[in-house]
């Protein structure tokens, strides 16, 4: 647990956060526009995406150590790779390998090798890992802009690189590589009796899709709310600074969700939290389009955000073993990931032409709180107990 809790922080710190900060110097020194720089990392998560299926079937074949220590030797050759970058097809090619690297060390991969391990504990123990996850960018984006002023966009990529290879890739090694027996945990009687499906079998049943659609939609619309919060929040007529620390209240709202998941709801159903915190994503959308200039409706908005990401990442590791089983969760919750990482790179840029296109901030909220509370009534029926 503590291996993966490092590792996290580490690979979240490094392939996903550290493009907000190298992004701007890495343009300036290349005469790439905005577009450029983003659009290749918005490409690397479609590759994660496409990659977590066959991601996840290595793993529930293989087991962390393999697929995850894989992982750490391509964040390595990705990171050189963006290091060393001086045209065009050179920087695509490094986001295309770090994206292959984040299908292979990042959350999807984590809970993956936690369900193989530790069967019926590993519930628990994604609660918990999602709790150091949650400090990743409260670490790396202050090392990143550190890093950047010594060493120069450049020299922090090679620093990460070495990050991977000294620090991830060895923590990885020493992962268990034997599948949890049976005996070790046994199932409770809620499960007891239920045959583990397959994927070919999970992709047949109705709720499959439905919780897979569920779950993406979500992931689109905080993803692009996350990107474009503060200039939104400029539009509804908040000053930059307290745009800036309304925003900021998403992160901790993220933990103080997981935290009141782990010490509270821990022995809850899954489904159940889940419908909350799906909830709380069109509640918040609700209180800000008819208080958007009251300070507290926009905190409130902000926090809700937060804290609805932050127990949904928890939802979507352990929904999957309880509907489909843990022998083939790997596969399973890996072709259900890609969809949701899919809705991640497209949220922000399909935000970005309706605003370009001259939609008000008003609507589009309202267009979101309407479709979140379509994907909260996916959830509700996929999730519904039979």
């Amino acid at each position: 647990m503590a291996i993966l809790a490092c590792t996290q922080i580490a690979s979240w710190g490094s392939l996903y956060y550290s493009i907000a900060i190298l992004g701007p110097a890495l343009g300036s020194e290349l005469h790439w526009n905005p577009t450029v720089i983003y659009g290749a990392y918005s490409w690397s998560l479609i590759v994660s995406g496409l990659a977590a299926t066959p991601a996840g079937a290595l793993l529930d074949r293989r087991g962390g150590r393999a697929v995850m220590g894989a992982g750490s030797l391509a964040a390595a050759a990705g990171m050189l790779l963006l290091a060393t970058t001086g045209t065009l097809w050179q920087y695509v090619l490094a986001w295309t390998v770090l994206g292959l690297a984040m299908a292979l060390t990042l959350y999807e991969a984590a809970f993956a090798t936690l369900n193989r391990d530790f069967g019926i504990d590993s519930r628990r123990m994604i609660s918990t890992l999602t709790l150091f996850g949650g400090f990743a960018s409260t670490l790396f984006w202050p090392l990143t802009m550190h890093l950047e002023g010594a060493l120069g966009w450049r020299g922090t990529c090679m620093a990460y690189a070495v990050m991977h290879l000294v620090l991830c890739l060895p923590l990885h090694a020493s992962l268990n590589g034997a599948r949890a027996t049976p005996a070790a945990a046994p199932p409770p009687a809620a499960e007891a009796g239920r045959a583990d499906m397959t994927l070919r079998e999970a992709v047949r049943h109705p709720s499959f899709w439905t919780l897979t659609i569920a779950l993406a939609v979500n992931m689109l619309i905080f993803s692009a709310l996350a990107v474009h919060l503060i200039p939104l929040l400029r539009q509804f007529g908040y000053e930059s600074a307290l745009a800036v620390g309304l925003a900021a209240l998403i992160g901790p709202a993220q933990v103080a969700g997981r935290i009141v998941e782990r010490v509270w709801f821990q022995d809850a159903p899954p489904q159940r939290i889940g419908r909350l915190a799906f909830a709380a994503l069109p509640a918040g959308l609700l209180a800000m389009l008819l208080l958007a200039r009251q300070q507290w409706a926009a905190g409130l908005f902000c926090v809700l955000l937060g804290a609805s990401n932050g127990v949904l990442t928890i939802v979507r590791g352990t929904v999957p073993q309880v509907l489909f089983g843990r022998r083939h969760y790997g596969a399973i919750f890996g072709a259900m990931a890609g969809p949701a990482l899919l809705g991640r790179a497209a949220g922000p840029l399909l935000t970005a032409f309706m605003l370009g296109a001259g939609v008000p901030p008003a609507a589009l909220l309202g267009a979101f709180m309407v479709v979140s509370l379509l994907s909260l009534a996916g959830f509700v029926v996929a999730t519904r107990v039979r």
